[in-house]
């Protein structure tokens, strides 16, 4: 039986476990509720029990399994498997790695879970090929990974790939990190919503006004295309203030290319033909040469693959 690896995305509301092979292929998937308030051994233990059956439905054996990674959302000790503060489920210095492979009897990595989605890109989404990229996703907040030489970027402390909180902004509003004026104030979908109540508010004339109390980015990206000049402030916004944050990052770690994932980036060439104009303006001319900006690929499931990819990328045979 050819070897499997399976990557777990474990999430505030839900856990993503996939079946993986050596190609970062999809064998088999499934997602559970988390229900954090059953604590870590309840958490872990369905875990467990879950993974074991994903193989059992996907007619693997559990032999087969040689290892698994777990994408978590938190502060982690990666080198010593430990949870250091998982602050949506309350978890604090949880042993994860020693009782998952108790459990398991099979290697287990722990990654915090925007490394592992800007893994799977590198491995086998649109970072495949390339062994230096910047993975950013715009979601509620701004998350992302650095892979350089084709390695994940940690840190000292564990704490590099923060690319949400580059400040951007003097004197810009508080974000959740302590700081103002970070990137995800303003290029995160919260933030970009937030400007555009903003300038409703204001009195400023817009076809968002009917959408207030329930706007999201979408409605954003639809109102541009129609000649909104709010709708389109609020991007410009947006989007020259990621590319600052780029242009930042090209001098420091010179990437070949930038993925941008997360719910924003649905809105395709809307987003980035804009940020490439933008990136263009901000970045150092010798810097951005031959450097891309592209779209993820992997959408929902770049957590766990690039969780299982953890081990199965380096995996020789």
């Amino acid at each position: 039986m050819e070897s499997r690896w399976i990557g777990v995305d474990l999430g505030g509301t839900a856990m993503k476990l996939g079946l993986v092979d050596r190609e970062g292929r999809v064998i088999a998937e499934a997602e559970h509720p988390t229900l954090g308030e059953e604590g870590p051994d309840g958490v872990l233990g369905r875990m467990v029990r879950h993974a074991r059956e994903l193989a059992e439905e996907a007619g693997v054996p559990w032999k087969a399994v040689k290892g698994v990674g777990v994408g978590l959302p938190g502060f982690l000790d990666i080198p010593g498997g430990v949870v250091k503060h998982l602050t949506n489920l309350g978890w604090k210095d949880v042993p994860i790695r020693a009782l998952l492979e108790e459990a398991w009897q099979v290697p287990v990595m722990i990654e915090n879970d925007a490394n592992a989605a800007a893994l799977g890109e590198a491995w086998c989404g649109a970072g495949r090929g390339v062994d230096d990229l910047v993975c950013f996703t715009l979601g509620t907040g701004v998350g992302g990974g650095i892979v350089s030489s084709g390695q994940l970027i940690h840190g000292f402390k564990g704490f590099a790939g923060e690319v949400g909180h580059i400040r951007v902004q003097d004197g810009g509003v508080a974000c959740n990190c302590g700081q103002t004026g970070c990137l995800e104030t303003i290029a995160s979908a919260t933030g970009m919503v937030r400007l555009a109540e903003e300038a409703i508010r204001e009195g400023k004339e817009t076809v968002l006004a009917a959408k207030k109390g329930a706007l999201s980015t979408r409605d954003l990206f639809e109102a541009k295309e129609q000649g909104d000049a709010v709708a389109r402030e609020v991007i410009h916004q947006a989007v020259d203030a990621l590319a600052r944050a780029m242009a930042m990052l090209s001098v420091v770690l010179n990437p070949q290319r930038f993925v941008i994932g997360g719910g924003v980036s649905k809105a395709g060439e809307s987003l980035l033909t804009p940020l490439r104009e933008a990136y263009a303006r901000h970045s150092q001319a010798h810097v951005r040469e031959e450097v891309e900006i592209v779209g993820a690929t992997l959408g929902n499931r770049a957590g766990l693959v690039g969780a299982a990819g953890l081990h199965a990328r380096n995996a020789g045979g």
